[in-house]
């Protein structure tokens, strides 16, 4: 029983595709990369180089500078939240990241959540989403029980906007919330405050195990220039509450660094003291070894085109490890793909939607469209959700989706009751599950295959992603369907009539289309990051070791007792 029946998955790139395929795919997937790398490019240059000079002419580091010297040498950071706020204006202004740089960061061998204020952003402000973005990424840190790292250096709200960041469940109060729950969950905490340290942001720190200030920073209620107008007082913000009073009168910072480079140091420090990852010991004797097909070849395997299909195993051969693969029940459901495989060696549960045609079932010698939860998918997957979550298998959801059957059949086979019992399963998952949306992520299949709703720890798009109802033809057809016949033409024979709504059926789909755009998508925090397929392999390597990096906080049971080897065993065809 503690055998995995891993066995080999996929072909090698020319096999499985013919060169013309290749050389189209690829070349759709430099297209999408090239603009996904400029507006990175723009968003991570914050307000410009301008703002730089500014920071540094005070003798400080960038928030991004900041990280750089953070993270352990040669390592990458994976950045969370790239876009949010991405195209909008505030009056003339744009919020580049919405002020702040939320991101994955190895320290000192350890996975930590780095959160820190852009100060070439409006010296650091909250904007609205801002702190939905900080909130995000304390929860991804809590739910992983990763070390978060603080780097503060915000002047407050940005006040022209407060009615959108200030009051609300969500609003900038409920950043300190999430910091008691850290603590509450025993996940340490450590904050650098590097400058600007006003009101809300004054509090953001104070709850972490360890605040580290620099001698330009200070932290109060209230800056001096509001001091002065409230009480008549010519003081400046140091005086109010620099590291001489915070450091050695009130006791809410513990040290005083003379720099920026000097905090960063003592961070790592701080680090350094914490218990070393788990990983080699959950890796249950393997090595990490990468997919035997390169990763990268996802570029080719992933059709722009969403309409067009491929084969949902060449995309796990290239991101499990020496693309081997425990499939359970291959012979039901088949327009789903379940089962087990490792990346870096850690074991990592898979659920993936097949594309093209599969048999049906239910009527010999027939086919159907696969990329749609039937009948035998919805409970296949639910066993699958089911399990991995008994096991302690953390779940990566590989979603390309139309949504579920419907009709006359699917109503008496009752789906309904069977896409409950799936989305009661994800709901109540305590596992760690991460949702890629490959290309469509469409209807209550969205849902079902642990979308953004049911809280995955991290939901990524691709620049190929689609997310939405229904398609924009689709929906500007049912928006229109009382003036439209069953073979959808227009009924009426008046031709303004005939013109006007012509008119608006394409202005709705043109609108659905806008919507369904990644980062349209991103940009409102409908997906947490955009992330060339080339690339899935490197997050899901991240996505791996920080789902195993911690001990104790939740169930991680060993292969040889392991739920999965039951099921698979009653599903196996007797002599």
């Amino acid at each position: 029983m503690a055998h995995l029946p891993m066995q080999p998955i996929g072909r090698g790139l020319e096999d499985a595709l013919e060169p013309r395929e290749i050389a189209k795919h690829l070349e759709g997937a430099k297209q999408h990369e090239t603009v996904l790398e400029e507006r990175c490019t723009a968003v991570r240059a914050g307000w410009g180089e301008k703002y730089v000079e500014r920071v540094h002419a005070k003798g400080k580091w960038t928030a991004r500078e900041r990280i750089e010297h953070l993270i352990d040498p040669g390592s990458r950071i994976f950045e969370v939240g790239t876009f949010v706020n991405y195209g909008r204006k505030f009056g003339k202004l744009e919020s580049p990241a919405a002020g702040v740089v939320t991101a994955y960061a190895r320290v000192e061998g350890r996975w930590c959540m780095v959160i820190a204020n852009d100060n070439t952003v409006a010296s650091g402000s909250w904007w609205p989403q801002t702190p939905e973005k900080i909130q995000r990424a304390q929860e991804m840190a809590r739910r992983l029980r990763l070390p978060v790292v603080y780097l503060v250096d915000c002047s407050g709200l940005f006040l022209p906007e407060q009615s959108r960041s200030f009051p609300g469940r969500t609003g900038a109060g409920h950043i300190f919330k999430k910091n008691s729950l850290l603590a509450a969950d025993g996940v340490p905490q450590i904050a650098g405050v590097f400058g600007d340290c006003i009101a809300g942001g004054g509090y953001m720190p104070i709850i972490s195990d360890r605040v580290i200030m620099t001698e330009q920073a200070y932290m109060v209620i209230a800056g001096a220039a509001l001091i002065k107008g409230a009480k008549s007082m010519k003081l400046s913000s140091l005086d109010i509450g620099g590291p001489e009073v915070h450091v050695h009168l009130s006791g809410c910072a513990d040290e005083r660094a003379p720099d920026d480079e000097t905090a960063i140091a003592m961070i790592r420090r701080e680090i350094g003291k914490l218990a070393s990852p788990a990983l080699d010991f959950y890796r249950h004797g393997a090595n990490a070894s990468a997919p035997t097909f390169d990763a990268r070849e996802l570029r080719a395997v992933l059709p722009p085109d969403h309409r067009v299909a491929y084969d949902a195993e060449e995309v796990i051969a290239r991101l499990v490890d020496q693309s081997l693969f425990w499939e359970l029940w291959p012979d039901r459901g088949r327009e789903v793909i379940v089962g087990v495989g490792r990346v870096n060696g850690l074991f990592m549960g898979f659920i993936g939607n097949r594309q093209g045609l599969i048999d049906d079932p239910e009527r010999r010698g027939a086919k159907k469209p696969a990329g749609i939860l039937y009948r035998e998918g919805i409970a296949k997957v639910a066993s699958m959700s089911r399990a991995c979550n008994e096991d302690g298998i953390p779940i990566v959801w590989l979603q390309d989706i139309s949504g579920f059957d419907i009709g006359v059949e699917a109503e008496r086979q009752g789906l309904l009751g069977y896409g409950s019992s799936l989305i009661y399963a994800n709901s109540t998952n305590t596992v760690p599950m991460f949702t890629i949306l490959l290309r469509k992520a469409s209807g209550a299949g969205f849902y079902a295959m642990s979308g953004m709703p049911h809280e995955p720890v991290v939901q990524l798009s691709t620049p190929l992603t689609r997310l939405s109802v229904m398609e924009g033809r689709t929906l500007a057809i049912a928006a229109f369907n009382t003036k439209l016949d069953d073979d959808f033409e227009i009924i009426s024979d008046d031709p303004m009539e005939r013109a006007e709504i012509e008119a608006g059926m394409r202005e709705t789909e043109a609108r659905i289309e806008a919507d369904m755009d990644p980062y349209a998508a991103a940009a409102r925090m409908d997906t947490d990051e955009i992330v060339p397929v080339g690339e899935l392999r490197e997050w899901l390597e991240l996505f791996a070791e920080t789902s195993w990096q911690a001990t104790g906080y939740r169930r991680t049971k060993n292969p040889r007792i392991w739920s999965l080897h039951d099921a698979a065993a009653l599903q196996e065809p007797r002599a």
